[in-house]
């Protein structure tokens, strides 16, 4: 059984993306795949549309159990997805995890515990990590036979993976643990020059370090995730799926050992030159960065032709934990927009949603299709979301809020339906004392 970790301390680079839609293509392929959600805000449940209101026991419980001496079956927390893959889902209770476990003998291998009572049921495991180097994420390294790094090749990616492969480093060597770590471009925008020009420092510096295949950006895939399903389900023919049929093929082709033995070492000497070529890149960029109030005041107005209306659907309600397969696969019904236009169609989701300073006033435009409430709570207003409701536009699952800062630096959170989370369309983030990440957001 090959256990795959998905890991990045950075936010907002696709790592659920790659775990659901890597898990998918592996069940396709007739490999019995178990996908583990170790993320506390449990975006693989709500990308695979599984009732979050059904989870009356998660990944949480199981790992928990060992610290208790009454070991939990991990079978008792599954979700059947399709024949050839699992979901054990994620809950809010894992941010409690790492507090709970002070102290414990060997609460680092909780999960290799819990994977190796399994080992004889998959040929796959793919381990979905939190955007931060704790507890949660040691536990998946620990278990893990093969770590992904996903790299959104974008302005900021490579001061994050430089930061990322110095912690596997150090974390493998002080465990004398030998694993696989392989770097994925993924978002990557082949119209952009930025994209094109870190994308070549990647395979410049890593060669066969890295996964040839790249996840293009697609907006087939942010679809797919908004109505609850992988891409093979929601458009077998797009771009994003061929990718990760791609991407599997590179995964099974296996390794020599003696090469995986020499992974980890050979990363951590790019390290140097990679921070040297982000500055570089970087500052040749700065120029470029378009002043905030140009071009995107229209940004808190519901979209007209960005986005294709669909008609919402009920997805995946019938999934029932443990055995139980869906009779029937959601279906997308898209109308057109009138008077289409490639640029406007094609561009880029996180162009239009996120955190935008506009005059005097801090925009906020996220999408959550299928919440019934978003909140913003931040130090501008005590922590306290019901302060600062927002607004949903027009049927596609927009919300939006605007509220006047003075000058400064402020940190934010969203509350989800009661879930809080870091932003998902504002890559600027920095570590809380939670373990989890506030979004950043600069007023001038």
């Amino acid at each position: 059984m090959r256990t795959i970790a998905v890991v990045n301390q950075k936010g907002g680079v696709g790592k659920t993306t790659v775990s659901i839609n890597l898990a998918s293509a592996l069940a396709e392929q007739e490999h019995k795949t178990l996908l583990v959600d170790m993320d506390p805000q449990s975006h693989c449940a709500v990308g695979l549309a599984v009732p979050e209101e059904q989870i009356e026991q998660s990944i949480y419980d199981v790992l928990i159990s060992f610290s208790r001496e009454e070991p939990m079956r991990v079978g008792e927390i599954l979700w059947e997805v399709s024949d050839k893959l699992e979901l054990a889902p994620a809950s809010i209770d894992l941010s409690a995890f790492e507090q709970q476990m002070a102290g414990v003998p060997d609460r680092e291998l909780c999960l290799k515990k819990v994977l190796d009572a399994v080992k004889d049921q998959y040929e796959y495991v793919i381990v979905d990590c939190p955007p931060a180097v704790g507890l949660l994420t040691f536990n998946a390294l620990r278990a893990a036979t093969d770590v992904i790094v996903p790299v959104e090749t974008g302005y900021f990616s490579l001061h994050g993976l430089s930061k990322q492969l110095e912690t596997l480093a150090i974390l493998c060597q002080r465990c004398n643990q030998t694993v696989s770590v392989k770097v994925l471009a993924s978002m990557y925008d082949i119209r952009t020059k930025m994209a094109r020009e870190i994308l070549g420092e990647l395979r410049k510096h890593f060669g066969d370090k890295m996964f040839k295949t790249v996840v293009n950006f697609n907006t087939k895939l942010k679809e797919a995730a908004s109505f609850g399903q992988p891409i093979s389900e929601y458009d077998p023919a797009s771009k994003g799926h061929k990718d990760f049929q791609e991407l599997v093929k590179e995964m099974t082709q296996g390794q020599p050992e003696q090469q995986r033995r020499q992974i980890i070492e050979s990363l951590s000497e790019k390290l140097d030159a990679i921070s040297i070529t982000a500055d570089a890149l970087l500052e040749r960029a700065k120029p470029k960065v378009t002043p905030p109030d140009a071009g995107r005041i229209k940004a808190i107005e519901p979209p007209k032709q960005r986005i294709p209306q669909m008609e919402p659907v009920a997805v995946r309600t019938e999934l029932k934990p443990a055995a139980a397969k869906a009779e029937a696969k959601p279906v997308a019904v898209r109308t057109e927009p009138q008077q289409p236009k490639v640029a406007t169609t094609d561009a880029k989701l996180s162009d239009y949603y996120g955190v935008n300073q506009v005059n005097d006033a801090v925009a906020f435009v996220t999408l959550y299709p299928r919440a019934e409430s978003v909140q913003i709570a931040g130090d501008f207003n005590g922590w306290q979301p019901t302060k600062l409701p927002m607004e949903k536009v027009g049927a596609n699952g927009v919300w939006q809020a605007s509220v006047k800062l003075p000058p400064g630096k402020y940190r934010y959170r969203l509350v989800v339906d009661g879930q809080w989370q870091q932003d998902p369309y504002n890559e600027i983030t920095e570590l809380n004392p939670f373990g989890g990440y506030n979004s950043i957001v600069e007023v001038k």
